[in-house]
């Protein structure tokens, strides 16, 4: 198949498929969680298991009666026991995707976290992968993490650089990803204790722990994507200006970027939760129904890949 280039592309790729995901969603009761799975149903990606709240179920009902081949509809008292259901469809195999309605992201995680009843792999480290498709770069850009890890470890950067090099290569289809390791310094210095972190991560892949990868850094955002950069401050490497991931830092830069990407750079980003036994797609509220709509259609490809 051709590699993906760009998130309009996902729907297409998940019907050649011919497979459809089950999608558990946790509270949809707005405006945006309907168009994304009315837009899934008819673009023939997902399937739905709706854990709608009482007194909150009139967009389940609607959508219920409008695609009853669809959808299914599970009852349920509150927020905390919508997210438990969902995630517990999950959990049993029904679902192969979780998604967050207008549930709040902290009562979904402790769901998705339970020691007994959750989906966090055992001894997996919980982050997030961002998938931006900007007008700037004629390729999908990953990078991480903007939403969960604060301050990564060295085993955090290693489960990342792993999580989100295996993504790229099942929703892109390309074989060898280019990795940046972002920093405000091209220097390996211990005033940044994270870059030394980013030493060892390039040893790693030096010995294949992330199978065929090209990685370096540190480097700023824009020699990683602009190659005049590069050359103009005389680094060399098959990353430098062609950086199909970004490692950022901390969860700072990451959401910094995230944000201005899309205010600044007329970005759409899709997103997922890695690390859980399915994607968990955990969009904003203020992010567009675009996005969220890219967001569950890279996570049904990633879970059937």
């Amino acid at each position: 198949m051709e590699p993906v280039f760009n998130l309009k592309s996902l729907p297409e790729r998940l019907r050649s498929l011919g497979k459809r995901v089950t999608v558990a969603v946790a509270c949809p009761a707005d405006s945006h969680t309907e168009e994304v799975v009315e837009r899934s149903i008819r673009e023939e990606i997902a399937d739905f298991i709706l854990v709608a709240v009482a007194g909150k179920e009139a967009v389940a009902k609607r959508l219920l009666a409008d695609y009853p081949e669809h959808v299914v509809i599970i009852d349920a008292e509150d927020d905390d026991d919508a997210a438990r259901k969902a995630v517990w469809e999950v959990h049993e195999g029904r679902a192969q995707v979780l998604m967050k309605g207008t549930i709040n992201t902290d009562n979904l995680l402790r769901a998705v976290l339970n020691k007994e009843r959750g989906i966090l792999i055992k001894g997996s480290v919980l982050t997030h992968i961002a998938i931006a498709e900007t007008p700037q770069l004629p390729h999908l850009l990953f990078f991480s993490d903007a939403a969960v890890i604060p301050y990564p470890t060295y085993e955090q950067f290693d489960a990342i650089v792993g999580y989100i090099t295996d993504t790229f290569r099942s929703i892109t289809g390309k074989a060898v990803p280019r990795v940046a390791l972002t920093h405000c310094t091209e220097k390996v210095s211990e005033k940044f204790p994270l870059t030394l972190s980013y030493e060892q991560i390039k040893a790693d892949a030096a010995n294949k722990k992330y199978g065929e990868v090209e990685i370096a850094g540190p480097m700023d955002v824009k020699t990683a994507c602009d190659a005049e950069s590069g050359a103009l401050k005389g680094i060399s490497s098959p990353v430098v200006g062609n950086a199909d991931i970004l490692v950022m830092p901390d969860i700072e830069a990451g959401n910094t970027f995230y944000k201005t990407l899309t205010l600044f750079g007329g970005a759409t980003i899709a997103g997922m939760l890695a690390g859980t036994t399915v994607p968990v797609v955990v969009t904003s509220r203020a992010d567009s129904a675009d996005s969220k709509f890219y967001s569950l259609a890279a996570a049904c490809l990633k879970a059937l890949r």
